[in-house]
């Protein structure tokens, strides 16, 4: 009897332990989820690693490749394991609109008036901003392109093109090249009339077309003499000319401008924590000297001049980059990108 005794006390110890570790392992450490690669290790660096050294937990961190579906995923059963994510445009009005991320309240993270526009949201602040830019080959002297309007010119400027695959920001572009302005876009892209404007202007190089799905693609295609001009985001194209030497030109008049953001997920159990890393991400000068390393636009206005001045004309935000530029309109692309995409894959199919 005195051993079955022992033996219950021991069982109960030993549910008790793992009741202990249970109870320990549901409040997990904060995890963050970034796009992975070379920004994220420079997140790691300049936000991930001080604040956990700030607040003395670790900072776990995940990668993703977005995609609202794996965002209702995680966030479908309760705790899905992730906090703090970042997300494009279209994704944090989705996000936002079905309650799956905390509306946040900003002025508990970070004077709302020291955000430059387009980064605050109800469910987000900016993570940083990019454009798509016309990129161009220097080499041989040749003649630099002044817009999207140039990218079309096959007589002025010779050579082969690079397009990003699909249609968004390639309908954009076409239209502002056959003289419409950034202001006017969307409306005349809304309707039958400026869709098929669009693709009519395509049409007038599609011979000359290639396109590219990769960041890394527009720099390598121009490097190998593949094409002489390609959209592009900027950052592939200033580390190309920054670090790699390569002779590059960047046009911002006319590019194409979004901003991600950092969201934090309605299911955490981590909410101070996650405020605590947003506060964090707003400091003007980790902002500056994360933008050296990997040049993406900053998020706060009293970030914009602690930028190193030999990296402040390669951001979006550098007062001559940020004229005459065209945001894109997430709304419009949640409504019409199925319909879209369908006819662009058959035009690219012709």
């Amino acid at each position: 009897m005195r051993k079955v005794n022992q033996f219950l006390r021991y069982s109960a110890a030993v549910a008790g332990a793992i009741l202990l570790l249970s109870g320990t392992a549901s409040a997990r450490d904060l995890t963050v989820v970034g796009w992975g690669g070379a920004l994220q290790e420079q997140l790691r660096l300049n936000f991930f690693d001080p604040y956990s050294k700030e607040i003395g937990k670790p900072v776990l961190e995940d990668s993703w490749d977005g995609g609202i579906g794996l965002l209702r995923t995680k966030t479908a059963n309760g705790d899905g394991g992730w906090d703090v994510v970042q997300v494009e445009s279209e994704e944090l009005e989705l996000g936002c609109q079905e309650g799956l991320f905390l509306k946040l309240d900003v002025a508990a993270i970070a004077n709302p008036d020291d955000f430059l526009p387009g980064n605050v949201h109800e469910c987000g602040i900016g993570a940083g901003s990019y454009n798509f830019v016309l990129g161009f080959d220097k080499k041989d002297g040749n003649a630099a392109p002044g817009g999207w309007a140039d990218f079309f010119d096959l007589q002025k400027f010779p050579g082969k093109r690079a397009l990003r695959q699909g249609p968004k920001g390639n309908l954009e572009i076409a239209l502002m090249a056959d003289g419409v302005a950034p202001a006017d876009v969307y409306s005349l892209l809304a309707t039958p009339e400026g869709v098929d404007r669009a693709f009519q202007k395509l049409d007038s190089i599609k011979a000359a077309l290639v396109f590219w799905k990769t960041g890394s693609q527009p720099a390598q295609m121009m490097a190998a003499g593949d094409v002489a001009m390609s959209s592009s985001y900027h950052s592939g194209l200033v580390n190309a000319i920054r670090k790699d030497k390569l002779p590059f030109g960047i046009v911002w008049n006319q590019s194409l401008t979004t901003t991600d953001s950092w969201v934090i997920l309605t299911t955490t159990p981590n909410t101070q924590e996650a405020y605590g890393l947003l506060k964090f991400m707003t400091n003007p000068d980790a902002q500056a000297r994360l933008s050296s390393f990997q040049p993406i636009g900053v998020s706060m206005k009293s970030a914009v001049d602690k930028v190193d001045p030999e990296t402040a004309p390669y951001l979006p935000t550098f007062p001559d980059n940020s004229k005459n530029v065209l945001t894109l309109n997430a709304s419009f692309w949640i409504d019409h990108i199925d319909t879209l995409t369908e006819r662009w894959t058959a035009w690219a199919g012709q």
